[in-house]
């Protein structure tokens, strides 16, 4: 049955991929892909590939590739070269950004048998190490084809995912079963894996918490602060459709009381102009970091729509809202406002990010609303109880403090996998190290 159902899903893919060019062709057009690059989504190297040991990582989105990025300079000080691949185009720009030089980057190519085939012929991978929930049939075969190891760092199966494995078990487990190493965030992440028929599986916790925390353009800081000035400020970030709607009335409901900044932060910044629509529509004044926008005593709410500045915005505040959680399901991550010293405050749909918002709330560091009328009255208690609010930034830090430590477990357990390669990387010459050079 999985046997069938596996080598279906490669014949699809293999009538698929005459269309797979019209297709990156469109989402070029649409800003979804690098067109300069979009031939690595078929498998096409675009740099070449350095001498000696290499591992392959690859981290879907922007989350995950700052919660891999002490993983990955820990295998870059063991001289081993770094293959980093990301699906998006924000995702991209983070690693020239955060890594530059540091690795390789290619956009990961699609799961196809062809672009696998000679994604893999050509970078030869000692081992690929994944930083991400899903899972992708033909690349598993394929690495299981050739004896590559396959290994799952900050692992985490959400509700929905694992009910969906769990109704496919057969294929789930011819799948999962292939995994050389699961290093999993939570106990129950790990009974979910070893569920579907992964191991060994080991708990490390969370990767997220070993990350520095998002930096900032101090000069950008300061003159915001400036602007600022006195007003109270609090912030809805990573949020949903619908969620900038609630953040809109909880300034409407406040604005009479408070003389304050809402600082609005949508996930997705492309969706800016119709958020902008309908704030005004709202009778709304808003200012727009991607227009460089100066805030005024009349601006009511400072939409950051631009890429990598969280760092900014969360400095802006200790009060966050953190988005995907309220009118969506599964939740964003809240460790880089208790990080960086807000009070968190969050929907109830929190599945992706159970088991921080498990030790935050324990700890004090997180408050979890129902509704949007609930979400107002917790934004205004904290702006007009400093103590309370002091209270809740100082136990995010303790939680966080408690939560660290993932790093090293992560780093222990990849051990009988990196070894061998940090001493066949030592034993290179000196000359091959200069093909590490993007």
């Amino acid at each position: 049955m999985a046997r069938m159902a596996l080598a279906g899903y490669r014949l699809a893919g293999i009538a698929l991929y005459p269309f797979a060019g019209p297709y990156l062709t469109y989402r070029s057009m649409k800003g979804k892909e690098d067109s300069s690059r979009r031939l690595e989504r078929l498998g096409y190297a675009s740099l070449p590939r350095p001498r000696g040991p290499l591992v392959w990582v690859h981290a879907a989105s922007v989350g995950e590739t700052m919660s891999i990025m002490p993983l990955i300079r820990e295998l870059r000080r063991r001289e081993i070269h770094v293959l980093l691949t990301t699906g998006t185009v924000t995702s991209a720009a983070l690693v020239d950004a955060r890594l530059g030089d540091e690795v390789i980057h290619q956009y990961v190519p699609f799961d196809l048998k062809f672009s696998i085939k000679r994604f893999v012929s050509y970078w030869k991978p000692d081992a690929c190490i994944t930083a991400e929930s899903e899972i992708w049939p033909t690349t598993v075969a394929e690495l299981a084809r050739r004896r590559i190891p396959q290994i799952r760092v900050n692992a985490r199966l959400s509700d929905r995912s694992f009910t969906r494995w769990h109704n496919h078990n057969t294929i789930a487990e011819a799948l999962f079963e292939k995994l050389a190493l699961v290093v999993a965030q939570s106990d129950l992440d790990a009974e979910r894996f070893r569920d579907l028929g992964a191991w060994p599986v080991i708990v490390s916790g969370n990767l997220k918490t070993d990350t520095d925390p998002p930096p900032c353009d101090e000069e950008l800081l300061a003159r915001y602060k400036a602007e600022i000035g006195e007003r109270k400020t609090w912030a809805a970030i990573s949020t949903f459709d619908g969620e900038e709607k609630a953040a809109a009335t909880v300034h409407r409901a406040l604005k009479p009381k408070s003389n304050l900044l809402t600082i609005l932060v949508p996930r997705h910044p492309d969706r800016a102009d119709a958020i902008e629509e309908m704030l005004k529509a709202e009778g709304l004044t808003v200012a727009r970091r991607s227009r460089n926008d100066t805030i005024t005593p009349e601006t009511d709410i400072f939409l950051g729509d631009s890429i990598g500045e969280m760092g900014l915005y969360l400095r802006l505040t200790e009060i966050s809202f953190v988005g995907k959680s309220l009118t969506n399901e599964g939740g964003q991550n809240p460790l880089e406002p208790a990080m960086l010293g807000s009070a968190v405050l969050s929907g109830p749909n929190i599945d992706n990010f159970r088991d921080a918002y498990q030790h935050l709330v324990k700890k004090g560091g997180a408050r979890m609303v129902r509704d949007v009328e609930m979400l107002a009255k917790a934004v205004h208690y904290l702006m007009i109880n400093d103590l309370a609010r002091r209270k809740m930034v100082e136990a995010g830090h303790d939680a966080m403090d408690e939560m660290r430590g993932a790093l090293a477990k992560t780093v222990k357990a990849l051990e009988p996998y990196v070894n061998p390669l940090t001493v066949s990387a030592r034993l290179q010459p000196k000359t091959a190290a200069a093909g590490a050079a993007r």
